[in-house]
């Protein structure tokens, strides 16, 4: 089982290399066809665009700013929902469509 692991790895270590090595050349190229026309920028180099996405990786949160606390928000609330019963849920949508400007009539809001 520990060498199929291994040796799935050294087959995927390639393609995944060569996907980020793509990605960035495509943040290059976009950078360099649109930065410079809309704002007056200079053309950056491959390792400038690479330099600018591990910026874009510190400064965002990395891994956890794809999945991290959205995720779990949602898990607590999946959560939640799960626990109210029909006549609670009813009230909650009721709410949001107000909160959310659906309903539009003032009569229509909700009683707290």
């Amino acid at each position: 089982m520990r060498r199929k692991r291994i040796w799935r790895f050294l087959l995927f270590l390639p393609l995944g290399l060569a996907l980020f090595a793509g990605f960035v050349a495509v943040v290059r190229y976009l950078w360099n066809w649109l930065m410079p026309a809309v704002f007056g920028l200079h053309l950056i180099t491959y390792w400038q665009a690479l330099g600018l996405l591990v910026l874009c990786w510190i400064l965002f949160g990395g891994r956890r700013g794809f999945a991290g606390p959205r995720m779990r928000w949602r898990h607590r609330m999946r959560e939640r929902w799960e626990e109210m019963t029909p006549e609670e849920r009813a009230k909650f949508r009721e709410g949001m469509r107000w909160r959310c400007g659906v309903a539009d009539d003032p009569a229509a809001k909700p009683s707290p």
